[in-house]
Formats: C-alpha cells, sequence, structure tokens
C-alpha cells in the first residue's frame, strides 16, 4: 500500500552520513510510496523566531513548502545528526519557525491542553552521533525528547520509531555498510 513519506535530512551540512542516509532510504522508499524529500542544507531562511508568538513572522517559501508537506505526510522521517547532546542549531530553527500555532497545534480558550493538529501521522527518527556506542542511548535522550515527545507528538503524530546509529567518527566500513543497510530496509518498508 502506497503512503505520503516526507524525509528530512536534517543535518545543514550538504555532505554527510546523513545525507547518505537519507540517499540509501529515497532510493527504496520511491519503489512503493510517495515521497518528498527536503535537505536542510538547501533551505534558506531565518532560523530565529524574532517575536516569539506575539507577531505573525512570514515563512519563507520554503518553510511554507516544508509546512505543506507536513499537512501531505502520511509518515515522517527525520535523519539528523547530534551535535553537542542537541539538534543542530538550523534544525532547531526549522521547527521553531514552522509548528506554530495553527498549523501545528492550538489552544483554545482557558485550556492548557493543545489541539493538536498533525493527528495521523506516524514517524521515524534516525539520528548519527559521534558518541561511543555505551553513550548512544545517553546522547540520545535529550534530542528524543525534545523532538519526539515536544514536537511531533505535542503535535499529534504519534510516537515515532528510533534508530540511532554511532560512534560515525569512529565507525569501521563495516559498520557504516550495516548502517546503511538498515536505511535501506526501513526505505524498502515505507517506516
Amino acid at each position: 500500500m502506497s503512503k505520503n513519506i516526507l524525509l528530512l535530512n536534517a543535518n545543514p551540512k550538504a555532505e554527510s552520513f546523513a545525507k547518505c542516509l537519507a540517499d540509501t532510504y529515497d532510493i527504496e522508499a520511491r519503489e512503493h510510496s510517495s515521497l518528498r524529500r527536503l535537505n536542510l542544507s538547501e533551505m534558506h531562511f531565518n532560523p530565529s523566531l524574532d517575536s516569539g508568538y506575539d507577531a505573525v513572522q512570514p515563512l519563507e517559501p520554503c518553510l511554507q513548502h516544508f509546512q505543506e508537506s507536513l499537512r501531505w505526510a502520511e509518515h515522517i522521517v527525520i535523519v539528523s545528526p547530534v551535535w553537542w547532546g542537541g539538534l543542530p542549531a538550523k534544525f532547531k530553527g526549522l521547527i521553531d519557525r514552522t509548528f506554530l500555532p495553527g498549523f501545528a497545534f492550538q489552544f483554545e480558550g482557558d485550556n492548557p491542553e493543545p489541539v493538536q493538529l498533525l493527528t495521523g501521522k506516524t514517524a521515524r527518527i534516525i539520528l548519527t552521533m559521534d558518541a561511543p556506542q555505551d553513550f548512544l542511548t545517553v546522547q540520545a535522550s535529550p534530542v528524543l525528547a525534545q523532538l519526539d515527545q515536544f514536537t511531533l507528538q505535542f503535535s499529534g503524530v504519534s510516537a515515532a520509531d528510533t534508530s540511532l546509529f554511532g560512534s560515525v567518527i569512529l565507525s569501521s566500513e563495516a559498520e557504516r555498510a550495516e548502517w546503511v543497510a538498515t536505511a535501506k530496509r526501513l526505505g524498502s518498508q515505507g517506516v
């Protein structure tokens, strides 16, 4: 069964292992799904939400396209590095600028619980890290909390499946080939 997949390579670098994983997923998923791919390195926008929610900050065309692709998607796949125990700044800026009230969620009256506006979607988060194998979960935990729990799930997306790859910098060719094979399998299954 074909589904609409949004694939985001959230590494701000044009060439990276995250790009390699995204390329592999992309090739496989296109065999059976409708896929839209965005590369953060090709997106040009102000990453700062300059006035918070106090004023409307017009969205650049790439941000409008990202929001439209999020609406269209049934499954969201994010491939991102973990830098300094967090998301790359530009990726955080993408979230700040696009997961906005009225698009991703909204509050009604005095109710502190948001109305989730991105329901009915699933997600996969693939994280690459340079942390040693024993520290992958420790380093990934704050990123997964921020990205999965406090962004995607807050907006109504189902809890994400995750894949953690590292240490990239210390990995052998065989280890990287195994991670690429995992991305290939995930893409072929559309998960």
